[in-house]
C-alpha cells in the first residue's frame, strides 16, 4: 500500500497532551484568523507538518476534507480544512501564507495523501509550490501552460503554444527489455466513465502502477462562480457538476454555505421540501451508478442498465413535475426552493407513492441480477480493495468509504435540512472491496426512499397556511468582507464542500469547490495495483466517478 510511504496514524490519546487545538498549537500557531465554520490558526511553512501531525495523532482530526489556495494583495495562503470522520461537525483550519514574490510553502502529503492532488491544483492554478511534495506537477492544464489562471496578476491574454516536441512519440527511443507495457486507457473511452485517462503500467498481466490523468474538461466554474452573484447567478452552477442526476444535492451544498455567510434561516416547510426533493435527486444518481457498474462488469445491457435507465425515467419525470426541468434543475433558492410542489398535490403525493410503493420488488430483481449473480461476484469480491485507514488518508467519502467500514454521512453527522427529524440508517459495509460499494449504494437506495416517503406523509399534512417555501432574503447580499466559510453537504458521491471567502461586495473573493469523486478517484493507484486489467475497470466503476466534479 502507498500509505506505507506516508505517516502511520496512530490512534489519539487525549493523555497525549492538550484537549483543544489552541492548546495543542500553542507553540507553533503565530496568529489567529476568524472562520464561521471553525477555529483557524496562522502557521509556518516550516511548522506545517508538526501542526498537522498534532491535529491527527494527538486530537483526532483524522479527514483532511480540503485544501483551499488563494491570493491576497501581499501574499497567497493554503487552508487546509479538517475534521474527524468521528464528528464532523469539530472542524479547524491551518493558513499557511507565503510571500507573492517566494510562494514557496511545505507539502502535507506525508501527513494526509489527500493532499497530493490538492496541492498540486495549488500549485496549477496559483503557482505556490509545495517543499516535499511527491510528484509537483500540473493536474488540470498541460504542463504547456503558461502561468496560473487564478492569480490576479495572470494575463488572460498571453498566447499558449504546445512545442512540437510535446506531440513527439514519447517511446521513439524506448530500449527497455522487459515484460512492461505501457497502456493508454481514455481518455475517451467507455469504461472510464468520461474524459478520463489513466496511464496503467502492465507488469505481464498485472497492473503495476495507475496514474490517472485529468483535466481533459476544466471547465473553470470555480472562476465563473467568482463572477456570479451570491443572489441569482451562482446557484445554476452545482447541477452541472454531477451530471448523473445528483444536482438538487450539489445546489444545496451551495446553499448552505451561502446561507451560514448570510445568517439566513430556512423555513420548515421548506426544508422538507428540500430534502424531498434532494433524495429523489440521489436516487437518481444512484441507478445510474447501478446500472452503468453492471454493464462495466459482467456486460449487462439488455436487463440491469436498461431497468436502471426505466427507473431514471420515473424519477425524471417526478423530478419534472417538481422543478421543471429533467437533470439540471436549477431548483433550490438561498432560503428555500423555487415554488412549492406542483398541483395538484395529490396527484404528485400518489405517483412518488407509486414509485416507492413498487421499488422493493424491483430492487429485489435488482439483487437477483448483481449481488446473486456468481460472475457478479467473482468479479468484485475481494478486488478494488480499500482499506480504512487508506480510504481515510485519501479523504474519501461517501459510498467508496462507507464501503469500507467507515461510518461517516453528513446528513446524520453534521445534521442540516430535515434528515435529523426522519428516521433513516446510514449503510455500512466493511468488505472493503467492490462488491461492498455496490451493496452500499443499492441499500442507499432503499433508504433514500424510506426517507422520501416520510417527507410524503409530512407534506400532506402540513397547514397550507404554514407551506413557507423561502425565507425573506434581500434582493442583494453583500457579506462582510473577508467573512471566510466552508460548509459541506452529504451528495450522491460523497462530501461536497464548499469554501468561500467574502470582500463585501455581491459577488465571492474566493469561491473553491471540493468534489468527493476527485478525492475518491486520487485513491485508485492504492486499489488497483497488483491486480488485472479488468478488475481495474471494476474498481473504476465502483467510484461512481463524475468528471464534471473532479476538473470542475
Amino acid at each position: 500500500m502507498r500509505l506505507d510511504h506516508a505517516d502511520t496514524p496512530r490512534t489519539a490519546d487525549p493523555a497525549d497532551g492538550a484537549s483543544t487545538p489552541a492548546d495543542a498549537l500553542d507553540d507553533l500557531a503565530v496568529a489567529t484568523d476568524d472562520h464561521l465554520n471553525a477555529d483557524a490558526f496562522v502557521v509556518r511553512p516550516d511548522d506545517l507538518l508538526a501542526a498537522l501531525r498534532t491535529l491527527r495523532d494527538d486530537l483526532g482530526y483524522d479527514h483532511l476534507s480540503c485544501v483551499t489556495a488563494q491570493d491576497y494583495d501581499d501574499r497567497f495562503e493554503s487552508i487546509y480544512h479538517l475534521k474527524r470522520y468521528a464528528d464532523p461537525t469539530d472542524e479547524v483550519s491551518l493558513v499557511v501564507p507565503v510571500p507573492r514574490d517566494d510562494p514557496v510553502s511545505v507539502s502535507a502529503e506525508p501527513v494526509f495523501r489527500t493532499a497530493d492532488w490538492h496541492e498540486r491544483e495549488a500549485y496549477d492554478l496559483f503557482g505556490i509550490e509545495y517543499e516535499g511534495h511527491p510528484d509537483p506537477r500540473r493536474i488540470l492544464l498541460p504542463e504547456t501552460w503558461v502561468g496560473h489562471p487564478m492569480r490576479k496578476d495572470y494575463d488572460q491574454e498571453q498566447s499558449q503554444v504546445v512545442t512540437f516536441r510535446e506531440h513527439a512519440n514519447p517511446l521513439a527511443d524506448d530500449e527497455r527489455r522487459t515484460d512492461t507495457m505501457l497502456l493508454n486507457i481514455g481518455p475517451h473511452h467507455p469504461s472510464t466513465h468520461g474524459v478520463l485517462h489513466l496511464k496503467v503500467v502492465l507488469d505481464g498481466e498485472c497492473v503495476a502502477d495507475v496514474d490517472p490523468d485529468i483535466g481533459y474538461i476544466h471547465r473553470c466554474e470555480e472562476q465563473m462562480c467568482q463572477q456570479g452573484t451570491y443572489r441569482h447567478q451562482i446557484m445554476p452552477y452545482p447541477d452541472r457538476w454531477d451530471w448523473g442526476g445528483a444536482g438538487l444535492c450539489n445546489e444545496w451544498a451551495y446553499a448552505r454555505v451561502a446561507e451560514d455567510l448570510a445568517d439566513i434561516e430556512v423555513p420548515e416547510y421548506a426544508q422538507v421540501v428540500r430534502t424531498l426533493s434532494a433524495e429523489l435527486s440521489r436516487m437518481l444518481s444512484h441507478f445510474l451508478a447501478v446500472g452503468a457498474f453492471a454493464l462495466d462488469v459482467i456486460g449487462e445491457f439488455t436487463a440491469t442498465f436498461m431497468y436502471a435507465i426505466q427507473e431514471r425515467e420515473r424519477l425524471q419525470n417526478l423530478l419534472e413535475d417538481l422543478t421543471g426541468q429533467r437533470l439540471m434543475f436549477n431548483y433550490f433558492r438561498l432560503g428555500g426552493v423555487a415554488w412549492d410542489l406542483p398541483e395538484p398535490r395529490e396527484e404528485f403525493f400518489e405517483q412518488v407513492r407509486s414509485f416507492t410503493d413498487g421499488l422493493p420488488e424491483r430492487l429485489s430483481e435488482y439483487h437477483d441480477l448483481l449481488t446473486a449473480n456468481e460472475v457478479m461476484q467473482i468479479r468484485t469480491l475481494d478486488t478494488g480493495r480499500l482499506d480504512p485507514d487508506v480510504a481515510k488518508s485519501y479523504g474519501c467519502t461517501g459510498p467508496v468509504a462507507r464501503g469500507s467500514g467507515v461510518d461517516y454521512d453528513l446528513r446524520r453527522d453534521d445534521p442540516y435540512g430535515y434528515y435529523p427529524e426522519l428516521d433513516w440508517d446510514v449503510v455500512v459495509e466493511d468488505g472493503c472491496d467492490n462488491y461492498s460499494r455496490l451493496l452500499v449504494r443499492m441499500r442507499e437506495l432503499e433508504e433514500s426512499a424510506k426517507i422520501i416517503e416520510q417527507c410524503v406523509d409530512l407534506l400532506e399534512d402540513w397547514p397550507e397556511a404554514d407551506r413557507e417555501i423561502q425565507a425573506n432574503v434581500p434582493r442583494t447580499l453583500k457579506p462582510d468582507s473577508d467573512t471566510e466559510t466552508y460548509r459541506a453537504v452529504e451528495a450522491a458521491k460523497g462530501e461536497l464542500g464548499i469554501y468561500i471567502r467574502a470582500d463585501g461586495t455581491d459577488k465571492p473573493a474566493r469561491f473553491k469547490i471540493r468534489g468527493p469523486s476527485f478525492s475518491n478517484l486520487q485513491a485508485i493507484p492504492e486499489m488497483a495495483e497488483g491486480e488485472y486489467v479488468p478488475d481495474l475497470v471494476a474498481t473504476l466503476g465502483s467510484l461512481d466517478t463524475i468528471m464534471g466534479e473532479v476538473d470542475r
